[in-house]
């Protein structure tokens, strides 16, 4: 039996999927390079934007298609966060879907693929589990580098996020299984980890009352012990992010100099309107923390505009707060209202149009920084982690320093896996062409 997954949205989906890989192996399936001869194709599904369905329901489509025009047999899965929003109305809409799988009901999953070794189609619950697992591995074989989620679901309540309505609640995940699954990791040659959760900075562990900092610290231990030369975690708050969690990163080496923290805005009013818990000031206060224990660091963020009501001095405050800031890179885009949340009835909505304009300013304005500090770093000495091979010269590797930065180097494959020395000798676009030291 073979199986073919489409993964969409944030890296916690590409974990789910790895996740639900290894349960297909164990069942003696096999990975399908691609959907034309797998007898079960999952679509992994987002919902933080809209076109991010729309482009899956498009996929729903195509599949259907094949099913009905040319009589394929194999069993259509849908997963993820919009499976959990729309539920059954998916599958009325869309007969082709053979199941709809909730957030909660991976644990289900093994039934899924059960019923179609037996050519059958099981009668199963799958968007109505209230009791959310995690999974003991998250690692895609040959990987170097692996997600281990650490939390799930997020409390926060931001005015525009659909998040805690397909997510669901806050639930820590116990800190032994977490050192575990880095020992299992590390011993199938992973170097690098990623920490995840919706909010990863608010993850706390009852029974020994570990908050984040604590878990910091016990996985600086557990990667000294395993063999784990770097740690990142996605994605953290502004509202949740501790002294103390500023000081641990710090005192270890093994926590990457580089910190994904969205700012949303940089106007005090939206980001009251959108709930973030925090104001420009906070934020500006906070990166000043950040970058005085670890001046070597970068940052990178999350900016949204054309919010409800937002006027051009909102927007002026958010120029404002990038200039001050500079950050490496920030992932940029327009308000895309989701039904159900907050946001989706609040007036003043503002014109696509201007959206659009917005955000093409914003996007410059970043380009601008980026490039400014990339150029700054030519010249400079960096430990890197070798990824693979450059699509377009097989005789470069392509690799990542801990400022998550990427860098092209000349090497052979055998070193895939494996750090190196380099000096950023030039720059292409975003990327560092390198020399490798001796």
């Amino acid at each position: 039996m073979r199986y073919f997954f489409e993964t969409y949205g944030c890296q916690m989906n590409s974990a789910e999927s790895a996740a639900l890989s290894l349960v297909c192996k164990e069942r003696g399936w096999t990975q399908s390079a691609d959907s034309g001869d797998a007898d079960l194709v999952l679509l992994n599904t987002c919902s933080v934007r809209l076109t991010a369905e729309k482009r899956v329901l498009g996929r729903i489509a195509h599949y259907a298609g094949l099913k009905k025009k040319y009589g394929r047999r194999f069993t259509l899965v849908v997963a993820g966060c919009m499976a959990q929003r729309l539920g059954g109305t998916l599958k009325e809409k869309y007969p082709a879907v053979d199941y709809v799988m909730g957030t909660s009901a991976r644990s289900l999953f093994p039934l899924i693929l059960e019923s179609a070794e037996k050519g059958e189609k099981a009668v199963l619950n799958l968007t109505e589990n209230p009791v959310f697992s995690f999974s003991n591995s998250h690692l895609e074989e040959g990987r170097f580098r692996s997600f281990i989620p650490i939390m799930h679901g997020c409390d926060n309540f931001c005015s525009y996020c659909i998040v805690p309505y397909v997510r669901g609640r806050e639930v820590s995940r116990d800190p032994q299984d977490i050192a575990e699954e880095m020992r299992l990791v590390a011993d199938r040659g992973v170097h690098e980890i990623t920490l995840l959760g919706q909010n990863v900075n608010s993850y706390f562990w009852e029974s020994e009352r570990m908050d984040f900092s604590s878990l910091l610290r016990f996985v600086a231990d557990a990667a000294l012990k395993s063999g784990i030369k770097w740690v990142r975690f996605l994605s953290a708050n502004p509202r949740n992010f501790s002294s103390e969690s500023i000081r641990v990163m710090a005192e270890n080496p093994v926590f990457c100099r580089h910190l994904h923290l969205p700012v949303q805005h940089g106007s005090n009013s939206i980001l009251k309107a959108m709930n973030r818990g925090y104001t420009r000031e906070r934020y500006i206060e906070l990166a000043g923390e950040i970058r005085s224990a670890m001046p070597e660091i970068t940052l990178s963020t999350d900016i949204l505009v054309g919010f409800p009501c937002e006027t051009e001095e909102d927007l002026d405050q958010t120029f404002q707060l990038m200039e001050e800031i500079k950050f490496l890179y920030a992932y940029m885009y327009h308000f895309n209202p989701r039904e159900g949340t907050k946001a989706f009835d609040l007036p003043g909505r503002i014109s696509e149009e201007v959206k659009k304009e917005r955000l093409s300013r914003i996007i410059s304005l970043q380009k601008k920084h980026t490039s400014l500090l990339l150029k700054g770093r030519i010249g400079s000495k960096e430990t890197v982690l070798i990824e693979g091979i450059s699509r377009k010269n097989a005789d470069e590797l392509i690799t990542r320093t801990e400022k998550d930065e990427m860098v092209v180097v000349h090497g052979s494959s055998s070193m895939i896996g494996s750090f190196a020395e380099v000096t950023l000798s030039a720059l292409n676009g975003n990327t560092f062409r390198a020399k490798e030291l001796l």
